[in-house]
């Protein structure tokens, strides 16, 4: 009976040992499997969708090494100390996109990227998906809840340089998402109802203005197909009828890794990017498809537990815009290729190619991870 106890005991000393040293490095077990889980799969489907290019996979896999390292850095940072460099690094961050404007690389027809040859290429719009939530919530965290007309109106008007920046460039996705993240923040911190709904009664008078003063002819035409996609199969429906072709095809169980028809005989474009869970759903099925939506539900249920869980104003509300806006990006890319939303160009978390993008997503993370993991220390001083 003792030296079963004794070895209970044992047992129980190495878990706490364990869950002790994921506490000292600010590491959240629970988000860092999940991440993982996605990293493997992602990779696992990419190689499928870019017609088997290890070149293209060994650069994903490097990104996910520097995303990881930057979580991991970031957890460390306590939110206070976040909080205290969040104004220099919205300057930044609008600086960077005034530089895009002015002298950025132009790719497909856009102007997105910062490019240093030898040295590196990034898109800036990438970073303000986290730095635009943590703007806000730095300002109203000083404010008394819920805000007033005074900040709201500077909050809008902090959202709205980025957004203006990044909607010239054209990108209409990624700005629509830094809107959505800044806006996140608002509601949380309890914006009266009144001027929601007078938001949304906004928004007719605001999408007429943007159809015929803002939105380019190619974002028009993926509006006019999201609507009748049967209009120009051969033009600009192509894609999204291609897209849910191949998504009906996988039936429950899907065809089979590396046996998709749609994407290796490129009948599907853009399928390692915008597209890709197009070939996830064909080669995995139905199955494939609703374990990858549970892996984003668990992480999105953890995002949710971390925000309630905060110990100060500006953790949650930082939390529960990341959370909030890594459901859009979900929501938004499967609803595109589905054929239920317009296409934007909003790629799918840790599944699509793209360095910036996975860096970003795990920078967001790492901030996470940070909020959740200094709070037992933030109680005791």
């Amino acid at each position: 009976m003792n030296g079963n106890f004794d070895r209970t005991l044992s047992s129980e000393d190495v878990m706490r040992r364990r869950a002790s040293l994921l506490q000292r490095m600010h590491i959240d077990g629970q988000l860092l499997l999940l991440l993982l889980l996605l990293a493997a799969g992602g990779l696992f489907v990419l190689y499928s969708a870019s017609g088997k290019s290890w070149d293209m996979l060994i650069k994903q896999a490097v990104s996910f090494g520097v995303g990881l390292t930057a979580m991991i850095v970031i957890a460390q940072l306590e939110p206070r100390f976040m909080a205290r460099w969040v104004p220099l690094a919205y300057l930044v961050g609008v600086g960077l996109l005034v530089v895009v404007d002015v002298m950025g690389h132009d790719a497909k027809g856009a102007t997105r990227w910062i490019n240093i040859p030898g040295v590196i290429r990034f898109q800036p719009s990438e970073f303000m998906k986290i730095i635009m939530p943590a703007t806000i919530a730095w300002y109203l965290a000083k404010r008394n809840l819920p805000p007033r007309l005074k900040h709201i109106a500077i909050s809008l008007a902090l959202i709205g340089v980025p957004f203006v920046l990044i909607l010239k460039q054209p990108d209409l996705g990624t700005s629509l998402l830094i809107l959505a993240s800044g806006a996140f923040v608002l509601f949380i911190a309890g914006l009266r109802w009144r001027w929601i709904l007078g938001a949304a009664a906004a928004v007719v008078p605001i999408a007429v203005g943007m159809w015929f003063f803002v939105l380019k002819q190619y974002q028009k035409q993926r509006v006019l197909t999201f609507l009748d996609p049967e209009s120009d199969p051969l033009g600009t429906g192509w894609n999204i009828i291609q897209s849910k072709a191949a998504i009906g095809s996988g039936g429950v169980f899907g065809k089979g890794w590396l046996l998709g028809t749609q994407s290796h005989l490129d009948f599907l474009p853009e399928s390692h990017t915008d597209f890709i869970i197009a070939v996830l759903g064909e080669e995995f099925g139905l199955v494939g498809v609703c374990l990858l939506l549970l892996i984003y539900l668990l992480l999105i249920g953890r995002g949710l537990v971390v925000t309630v869980q905060a110990q100060t104003l500006f953790g949650k509300l930082l939390a529960g815009s990341l959370t909030m806006t890594f459901f859009v990006y979900v929501f938004v890319n499967i609803g595109m290729v589905s054929g239920l939303l317009p296409v934007v160009g909003v790629p799918l978390p840790f599944i699509s190619y793209g360095g910036t993008s996975l860096v970003t997503l795990l920078s967001g993370f790492g901030v996470l991870m940070s909020i959740h993991t200094h709070r037992k220390w933030i109680a005791q001083v």
